[in-house]
């Protein structure tokens, strides 16, 4: 959970400001352990990774053309990275991250839900306010094969992409 004394963190939705719970692990600290839902209502938790890298693209929801957009260009560059798992996270219920993913050709990224989950608080990426609060800001935590986060980013406007090139360039 995230701590009462610490800081939150602004980013913002069609330019007007949003906050979360926290603040995204930072670069050089153990990530948070998690545990979230697959497509079939099977746990995925961050002890399955032990020993990869994990790139987890989080975001509000994959209903909307950025989030989709997000899943689409992970998923093609999840296949070039050696020993890395792309885990794209909501808090969409898994019904709909499996129907999207069908629909789409998905299959080189893991989907998994946060709608039961402290993923959001434990991450700093709850929203607290605007018109998405209590979703997942869209963001993007690299974590090494130590589980030591080595990149993060908080995407400023939530309507934008994430940085695609930051995130993957820690992994060469």
């Amino acid at each position: 959970m995230a701590h009462q004394n610490e800081a939150m963190t602004t980013t913002a939705f069609q330019g007007t400001p949003v906050h979360t719970v926290g603040e995204l692990p930072s670069e050089g600290k153990t990530a948070p352990s998690f545990e979230l839902v697959n497509t079939d209502l099977a746990p995925v938790t961050s002890d399955e990774f032990t020993g990869r890298r994990v790139v987890l693209n989080i975001f509000p929801s994959v209903d909307t053309g950025v989030c989709a957009q997000s899943v689409r260009e992970f998923n093609k560059r999840a296949s070039a990275l050696q020993d890395t798992t792309v885990v794209c996270v909501s808090k969409d219920l898994p019904f709909a991250l499996g129907r999207f993913c069908g629909a789409e050709g998905i299959e080189n990224v893991v989907t998994a839900s946060a709608f039961r989950s402290a993923f959001g608080e434990d991450f700093g990426v709850t929203m607290t306010d605007g018109p998405l609060e209590g979703l997942l800001a869209r963001s993007v935590v690299v974590v090494d094969e130590n589980g030591t986060v080595v990149h993060s980013q908080l995407v400023p406007e939530i309507s934008e992409e994430p940085d695609y090139d930051a995130a993957v360039a820690v992994l060469s």
